[in-house]
Parts: C-alpha cells; structure tokens; sequence
C-alpha cells in the first residue's frame, strides 16, 4: 500500500473533513490523505483522537496501521475534536437502529449541525452513512440551508456509499466500483473527481435518493438470500436430510446461489440495512421485514437446539462456545448473533458459557486457550468458523469435557472426523439423529463445494 507513494502525492491537495472515524471513516481518512490531500478526522472519542495523534489505530484491519502512521507523520492526517474549515466534509458516522428498528439518524444530525458555522461557497457536502432512502435530499440539504448556502448551488452535496469487506477495506476501497448519487448532476461529478484520486474501479453517476436505496437493496439481497438458506435449513432438519448437501447441489445449477445458513445474521450492515427499506415502505417491504425476521430468529433456534441436545444433563449445562464476532477472521462485534445467543443462554437459566476468540475480548474470550476452556463443558458450540479453529485436536477435547457433543453452525468440521475421536457431532441444518448415517457415510459436505463462503457475507 505504501510503495512509491510520496510518489504519488501531487502538490498541495484539497483540504478535507472526515467526520466519524469508525470502521469506514477513518480507513477513507487514510486513503484521501495518502493520495495527496490534507485531512482532518473529527471523532467524539478522546481515546480514537489521541491514538490517530500518535499515528496509530484502534481497528485491527490489514494495511491501516502502516497507512495511518506514514499520513499521521508526513502531517497529511491530522485528528481534531470538532470539524476544522476545509473544501469538502466527508461524513461517515453511525446510523444505528432504534428499538423500533427505524434509523437513528441523529449522528447525522449533530455531524451536519456541526460544520453549519464554517461552510464556504463551493464546499462539498459528502454523506457515506447508511441510510434511509431520502436522507441526503431531505435531512441533509434541509440542515444545510440553515446555512444561508443553497445546496445544489452554493453547495455541492452527494451520498457515496461505500461496499467494502472487512479484512478487506483498503484493497477494495481501491477496487470497487462506486454510486455517485448526487442532488445534481455538477454535485456528483465534482465528487466524482475528488474520489478519483484513489478509486480505480468504476464510478457511476445518479440521484442521491436511487444511491441510498443501491446501497440498501445490496445488503438486503444476501439477507434474503441468507434467510432462504436459514430456513431450508430448519425445513431439511425436520425431513431428516443434509441442508449442505441440498445447497451444494442446487448451487451447481448455472443461475442459483444459495447462500449459507449459520446462528444468526450481524455486522453492521446486512442486520441493519434491510430495516431502512422497511422504515420507508412499510406495507410493501414485506418479503424483506420476514427475512430480517428470520435471520433475528435464529439465535433462538440455536437455542433450542442446545436446550435438546442437553435435556439430559442434570445441574448447570456448561457451554464452550467458539467464536463471538459477527463474521470470521474480524474483531467486529456489531450486531453479533452469537453475541445474542450468549445472552439468551444466560437468561434461560441453568446455563454456564466460557467464550473463546482470539479477535475479540467479550468476557475474557481473547486470552482464553480452547483445551482450558472446554474442561468440565457439556457442549462445544462452533459459532463463528475463525481460521485457528479449523484443525484442533478432537480427541484432547474429548478428554477434557464432562460431556462429549458438538454442534457445529458453520459446516466447518468433518462429522466423520469427530466422532471418531469420540464425540456426538451435531450440524446445523442437517437432521440426522446421533449415530444416523446419511447417504455419504454420515460424513457432511465440507463448506465451499459449491456452498458461498462465509467470508463473503
């Protein structure tokens, strides 16, 4: 990332103003200050603003540290409390979902109201927050007119959302392509070109208000379609087949791609943005409300899959549970399923969970060695298939637990592997009963044979 990149860097660039330094603002912070321009990062956090005053970051994703560090040095970064005068402000703060599941939308209300006192005739208004279809033209132009600046005329103003992965951000911040939607056209075109200095996939142009829902429908395509596989998976457990199996498969058809079902849907994406579609369009998102249903729901069902497979255990059940993120191989929280499924155990009663990951510290998880956590466990539950935990040694597991089973929500072990170290092996969609051989031996398709990958959700 950082080859030849003074190289790069072309005279004096613009100032900028990137408000709210989380998963995506301060990655593009980064990328805006490393090609050239001169950035501010505006964030609430004491604790964000004075580790990007030391050049360092708080997110773990491959690249940034080194990014953050070179900018941070060469002064091309800088980290401020409040938003400092600059050529265009770009905002990329939380839109969280209230109790209701509608946006809360008051990030973007304190993020505008706060440069309303230093806009300047020409100044660009960039939103990338996720959010409801109408946001940029309604609630943003609306704000910026208390400015005594006309938006579309005094004032540039576009959504630019972004459709990064993370693990991935600042490859694909690079690579992929971009909606431009502006209030005008002059709007997007402008931003266009601000963006162009390190975009190098295509651009596209149109209306603010078709960008949001672009950006919603994304998101809420592979929640649909994780949905569909959630519930075959609970439809084949009861016919008393492989849902694996019956994704492979079907995936081999030239225009099917089933997704992969697992304990619950998170991040801060796919679990959220369907909810903005169903906030404007009430009475006609209804596929789209049941499948967000869906995915909510399967925490429970896991749940109760875990209430089954311990019916018989007197006293407290203990739990191991591998994996708290909402995706593999991240640090990210947000929206965690297994996270909820942690929570309904303990409130259910009668429940002891030990948590385990490396990546992320929920109740002591990161320091925490498998073989010591799972001492005394009735249930080793594969929550979040993590790289560290694809090979591990059953048989010391097997020794160490007070009761041997397995239940796997990702498809990621081999049934055949183990249950010859000894352990009862449960998957997620598949309906076998203990002992009961498929028509492949007993042994599950692994994940990938057809199957979307986790790692792209």
């Amino acid at each position: 990332m950082l080859t030849n990149l003074a190289d790069r860097l072309k005279g004096v660039g613009m100032k900028l103003c990137v408000i709210g330094l989380g998963y995506i603002g301060l990655p593009t912070a980064a990328m805006f200050a490393s090609n050239g321009h001169y950035v501010t990062g505006v964030d609430v956090s004491a604790r964000i603003i004075e580790a990007l005053s030391r050049g360092e970051t708080y997110i773990c994703e491959p690249g940034l540290g080194d990014v953050v560090h070179w900018t941070v040095s060469e002064g091309r970064l800088i980290a401020k409390e409040v938003p400092q005068p600059a050529d265009a402000y770009i905002i990329c703060v939380p839109t969280p979902i209230n109790p209701d599941r509608s946006a809360d939308l008051s990030y973007i209300d304190r993020a505008v109201r706060s440069i309303l006192p230093i806009l300047r005739k020409g100044n660009m208004v960039i939103l990338e927050s996720t959010s409801p279809p109408g946001t940029t033209r309604n609630l943003v132009c609306s704000m910026l007119s208390e400015s005594g600046l006309i938006p579309g005329r005094d004032l540039y103003v576009a959504y630019c959302p972004e459709r990064v992965l993370p693990g991935r951000i600042l490859k694909e911040l690079v690579s992929n392509s971009r909606v431009i939607g502006g209030i005008t056209k002059e709007s997007a075109i402008r931003v266009r070109d601000l963006y162009s200095c390190f975009v190098r996939g295509e651009m596209y142009i149109t209306d603010s208000t078709t960008a949001e829902m672009c950006k919603l429908v994304e998101n809420t395509y592979r929640d649909v379609n994780i949905a569909l596989a959630a519930e075959l998976a609970m439809i084949c457990e009861n016919l008393g087949i492989n849902a694996w199996e019956v994704i492979r498969y079907a995936n081999k058809h030239p225009r099917v791609n089933l997704h992969q079902p697992g304990p619950g849907v998170g991040g801060h994406c796919i679990a959220v943005d369907p909810w903005f579609i169903v906030q404007r369009q009430s009475g006609t998102a209804r596929m789209i409300e049941l499948a967000r249903r869906i995915n909510d729901s399967m925490p429970r069902y896991v749940l109760d899959r875990v209430k089954t497979l311990l019916k018989d255990i007197n006293g407290v059940r203990r739990v191991c549970v591998l994996g708290v993120t909402y995706k593999p191989n991240v640090d990210d929280l947000r929206e965690s399923p297994v996270v909820r499924l942690i929570s309904m155990l303990k409130a259910e009663g009668g429940y002891s969970v030990i948590t385990v990951d490396r990546h992320a510290d929920y109740e002591g998880s990161k320091g925490r060695e498998l073989y010591e956590a799972v001492r005394g466990c009735h249930l080793l539950l594969l929550a979040v298939n993590h790289r560290e935990f694809e090979h591990v040694d059953f048989r010391r597991i097997k020794e160490r637990m007070a009761y041997p089973c397995v239940l796997d929500t990702r498809n990621f072990w081999r049934a055949e592997e183990v249950e010859t170290a000894g352990l009862s092996y449960h998957l997620l969609g598949w309906g076998k009963e203990p002992n009961e051989e498929g028509p492949d031996g007993g042994v599950p398709i692994p994940a990938g044979g057809g199957v979307r990958s986790s790692e792209e959700r």
